[in-house]
């Protein structure tokens, strides 16, 4: 009984400190393949093989709802504390070379997801692209504004130096 009031203890505070959560379905992958699995997103994520009464206890604990109806079966949670682009890609590609990995769905910003959502999540473009994208879009609008600022005065000098020319020719 006490050991799994610890699991249920453990279980929620992974839910707390989570910025996301992907189940999946794993039945049919070897120990070794669950190791390179957890390998594989160990940056951003721990994975950790979970009792579907205990886990949904403990998302009911901590306020994330709407996981139920995918906890059947033999489940196993991505705990997500890092990029959750990052854990989605990683988990389908996963999948994609071993098919017995089933993506089911998963909680983020808020949210219950569907298995279709989870692939929409892995089909974004990581944190560091999007903010590479926002970084180049912001120097351009700054070159730019710069050009507008600077072509009035250029513009001018020109003139002045046209003037000058005019007059020291004509003299």
């Amino acid at each position: 009984m006490a050991n799994k009031e610890a699991m249920l203890a453990e279980l929620e505070k992974n839910f707390s400190g989570s910025n996301a959560v992907l189940l999946t379905e794993y039945r049919g992958l070897t120990v070794a393949q669950l190791k390179e699995l957890r390998r594989s997103i160990s940056e951003h994520a721990t994975y950790a093989v979970v009792k579907n009464t205990l886990t949904k206890l403990a998302a009911a604990k901590a306020g994330i709802t709407g996981l139920d109806d995918q906890l059947a079966g033999p489940s196993a949670i991505a705990f997500v504390h890092g990029d959750a682009v990052a854990v989605a890609k990683a988990l389908r590609a996963f999948a994609k070379a071993n098919p017995q990995l089933i993506l089911k769905g998963g909680y983020f910003d808020g949210k219950p997801l569907d298995a279709a959502e989870v692939g929409k999540l892995a089909d974004l473009e990581s944190r560091e692209v999007l903010l590479a994208k926002f970084a180049g879009a912001a120097k351009a609008s700054l070159f730019g504004a710069a050009y507008l600022f600077t072509a009035p005065l250029s513009k001018a000098v020109r003139t002045v130096d046209a003037l000058r020319a005019k007059q020291e020719s004509g003299n």
